[in-house]
Formats: structure tokens, C-alpha cells, sequence
């Protein structure tokens, strides 16, 4: 009777409460996703409202930016050192208030206010969405990150054209307030959820973060994520500059770019049942070799399938970088320094994107091109390495 009682017991935990601890953290990167992809084409009519100089207009933009990347190292301490489901909530309510506070301000101060209390809770939540999906489920850790990863790119690609289809003047303030909501949803369904508890404490020593950068194979994986990371966002930056030079309409740039998205989500879905087995490294080392595959095909020529094709390449590349390599750095992090490396993980991904936009931004594609190989080069002999240090883990 005991054994059939655990039995009932281990179907409901693996059936029903997890659902809710995994729909929770998805939630809420639904509406870190949306601020993502929504706030650039939400500033000119902020710009409008508020009658902002170009300066101004990039304070607003910026002071999220930087105000995530102060919450993301606040959020993978504490999320090591404490209550990991309370430093999330805290992040996303923090998120949720500064989304609103944004919708409803009437001036620039009470608007620059909103917009860094929202980057300071997505920064201090967004590490912690991976570390939980993976508790939530860790029998199939990699199938949890690639739902995760799939339903954020379609929001990618949909959630601007929503936008454009629905919304436009006034209507970013109505987009600020879903982003909130969507948030506000996600804290209420993982407060509800019994399973989704933090497991017991790491009882062993205080974190020794001397381990962390002795964990070789750890930092061999965040450069690959600067590498493959810089090589995809300088593609995100280039391609719009590029199409718009050559006087290609808006409408066609942004199916471009949907395209993209559409690719990621689509096959990050068919990996889901790929990413917890022994081909975990080969989907790594595929990732550079389809980005710097799509690189070529930008500049081809002015047929538009053969933009379409550089599109699929590289959001391919990046559905086999994207939840591989954050499950490979969540087995390679050191015993109570999870969310501490899922903050690095973002970090270096940000950083690599900076650094390529601002060291290639006005560079000719020849020698933009021998960058990105060579970016991509060192992205692929990382992903060995790292596959050797899984196999001599295991």
C-alpha cells in the first residue's frame, strides 16, 4: 500500500504541479521577450509622445540595457545565495511595477524611472528561468531549456507584426501594460505551484568562487557563447542596414527577420528529444558553421531567396547554440554556482554582441566576413573542447 501510495504520488509531482513550475518561468521570459523585440519599434512613438531629442530617446533605450546588466549579476548571486523562487519573484514583480510605471508616465524622469526598475528585474529574473525549467524537470533538463528557447523565438518573430497589424501611435502605452500583465501572470502561477519548490539547500562548504574560474570547461563554453552570440547579433544589426541601403522595403526586412526567428523556434522544437543525449556536442559545433554559412549569402546579390536562405542558416545556428550550450553550462557550473553561471551565460552573450556591432559597425563586408569566420572558428574548436570535457565527464 506504501509503494502504490509513492507511486500515485511521483505521477501527480511528474504530471501535474511541474506543469506549473515550468509554465511560470516561460511566462515570464514571454514578457521579457516582448520587451526584447517591442521596445525598438515602440521608440519613435515614444520619441512623439514625449518630444524627445535623439540623446534623450537613447537614454531610454539604453538605461534598460544597463540596468540589466547590473540586475543579471545581482540576480545570479543572490539566486545562489538565497531563496532562488523568491529572487525570481522578486525580479519579476520589479519587472511587472517598472512595465507599468512606463505606461503610465507623464514625463521623462517618471519614464527613465520605469524603464531601469524593468531592466534591473528582467536582469535580476531572466538567469534564473533556465536554472528553474531544469529543477522543474530533471529527468529531461535540455527538453524544458528548448521549450523554453522555441516559444521565445516565436514571439520574436509574431509580437512585432502584432504590433504593426494592432497597435501604433498611443498603443505603446497598451504594450507596456500586456508586457506587465503577462508578468504579473507568471508570479501568480508559480506562487501556486507546491512543486515548484526550491530543493533542499547546497549543504556543503560556502561557494569557493576560485572553482569557478578553475571550471576550464565552463569558460570554454562562455566563449563560445561570446563568439556565436556576437556573430549572431552583428548579423541582426547588419542585415537591416544593409537591406535598407540597397532600398529594400520595411515590410520585406522584417519577414526577413521573421524568417529567422521562425527557423530558431522551428528547429529547436525538433531538437527537443536531441539536446539530453550524446549528440548534445555535434549540435554545438553545427551552430558556427551554420551562422558563418549565412554570412556569404547576405551580399550574394539582390535575389531575395537567397536572402531568405542566409536567414534560415543562421537562425538554425542559432537554435544549436542557444538551450545546448546553457545546458552545458549548467552542467559544468560548480556546486552552489548555477545561477552565478547562468548570469555569466547572459553576460558574455551581451558582451559579444557589443563588442561585434561596435568593432564591425562601419567595417567593409570583406573584412567583416574574415571576422566572423574567424569568431566562428573559435566557436567551433570551443564546442570540441567542451564536448571532450562532457565525455570526460561522463
Amino acid at each position: 500500500m506504501t509503494a502504490h501510495t509513492s507511486d500515485i504520488e511521483k505521477e501527480t509531482l511528474a504530471s501535474g504541479p511541474p506543469r506549473k513550475a515550468i509554465i511560470g518561468p516561460v511566462a515570464a521570459n514571454v514578457a521579457f521577450v516582448m520587451e526584447l523585440t517591442l521596445v525598438p519599434l515602440l521608440l519613435p512613438a515614444i520619441q512623439l509622445h514625449f518630444d524627445l531629442s535623439i540623446s534623450k530617446l537613447a537614454w531610454v533605450f539604453n538605461s534598460y540595457g544597463i540596468a540589466v546588466a547590473v540586475g543579471v549579476l545581482l540576480g545570479g548571486w543572490c539566486g545562489d545565495a538565497f531563496s532562488t523562487r523568491k529572487v525570481f519573484g522578486y525580479g519579476v514583480a520589479f519587472f511587472a511595477a517598472g512595465s507599468l510605471i512606463v505606461a503610465a508616465a507623464d514625463s521623462f524622469e517618471m519614464l527613465i524611472a520605469g524603464r531601469i526598475l524593468q531592466g534591473l528585474g528582467g536582469g535580476i529574473f531572466a538567469p534564473l528561468v533556465p536554472l528553474l525549467l531544469t529543477r522543474a524537470l530533471p529527468q529531461k533538463p535540455g527538453r524544458a531549456l528548448i521549450v523554453w528557447g522555441s516559444i521565445s523565438g516565436y514571439l520574436a518573430a509574431f509580437a512585432p507584426l502584432f504590433y504593426g497589424s494592432f497597435l501604433g501611435g498611443d498603443g505603446w502605452k497598451t504594450a507596456f501594460i500586456f508586457i506587465a500583465i503577462i508578468a504579473a501572470i507568471a508570479l501568480l502561477v508559480l506562487s501556486g505551484s507546491p512543486s515548484s519548490k526550491d530543493p533542499a539547500p547546497y549543504t556543503g562548504r560556502p561557494a569557493d568562487y576560485s572553482a569557478l574560474f578553475q571550471a576550464r570547461d565552463l569558460w570554454m563554453t562562455f566563449l563560445y557563447v561570446f563568439c556565436t552570440y556576437g556573430s549572431i547579433t552583428y548579423y541582426l544589426f547588419r542585415l537591416p542596414v544593409w537591406l535598407s541601403e540597397n532600398e529594400v522595403e520595411a515590410a520585406s526586412i522584417g519577414f526577413v527577420l521573421s524568417i529567422m526567428w521562425l527557423t530558431f523556434s522551428c528547429l529547436s522544437t525538433l531538437l527537443r528529444n536531441m539536446v539530453d543525449s550524446p549528440h548534445l556536442g555535434a549540435i554545438m559545433f553545427a551552430a558556427p558553421l551554420l551562422i558563418v554559412a549565412g554570412f556569404p549569402l547576405l551580399y550574394l546579390g539582390d535575389n531575395f531567396l537567397l536572402l531568405i536562405a542566409s536567414s534560415v542558416l543562421v537562425g538554425s545556428g542559432l537554435a544549436c547554440s542557444n538551450a545546448p550550450s546553457t545546458q552545458l553550462i549548467l552542467r559544468f557550473a560548480p556546486k552552489g554556482m548555477s545561477a552565478v553561471s547562468t548570469s555569466l551565460d547572459i553576460t558574455f552573450a551581451r558582451f559579444g554582441g557589443i563588442a561585434a556591432v561596435a568593432l564591425l559597425a562601419e567595417t567593409e563586408f570583406a573584412y567583416a566576413a574574415v571576422a566572423m569566420g574567424l569568431s566562428c572558428l573559435a566557436a567551433a574548436v570551443c564546442a570540441l573542447a567542451a564536448n571532450k570535457g562532457l565525455a570526460d565527464e561522463g
